[in-house]
């Protein structure tokens, strides 16, 4: 007998910034192939901004000073019968990027600063578009 999935998971994102160009990984893991911000599952006990520098860190090499969140995101996944097979609540942190480059690593297959007025060139996971507008305008306002 399998045991009961219990919804929703918690994970991070780190929406990270330099000289107006926003940081994507390439997912390496399902879904393959598609653009997001490093991040993860949070590790019990762990603060959420932690756990963004810390997925940051492991997928890139990078660090950054947190600016406060973007916002919180879902991801639902369902089967043909329209059961839940997986439903994470994303919070997204915006960052000031530190100094190097990055480098992809873990999870991430590649790592690129973006324009975000080219995304289209992108496939973007679920909420990038909108976290990437939420951000922007955060940094605007700062």
């Amino acid at each position: 007998m399998t045991q009961a999935q219990h919804w929703p998971k918690l994970g991070v994102s780190a929406s990270v910034w330099r000289d107006g160009k926003v940081l994507l990984v390439k997912r390496a893991k399902p879904p393959l192939g598609f653009w997001a911000f490093p991040g993860g599952h949070v590790e019990p006990g762990e603060r959420l901004e932690e756990a963004a520098a810390r997925e940051l860190f492991e997928e890139t090499g990078l660090t950054a000073s947190f600016r406060g969140l973007v916002g919180l995101y879902d991801v639902i996944r369902r089967d043909e019968a329209g059961l839940v097979t997986l439903h994470y609540v994303i919070a997204c942190y915006l960052g000031l990027a530190g100094p190097g480059e990055p480098c992809a690593a873990s999870d991430a297959a590649d790592a690129q600063w973006a324009d975000p007025d080219r995304l289209q060139a992108y496939t973007l996971a679920p909420n990038i578009a909108e976290a990437v507008a939420a951000a922007r305008a955060l940094i605007a306002g700062n």
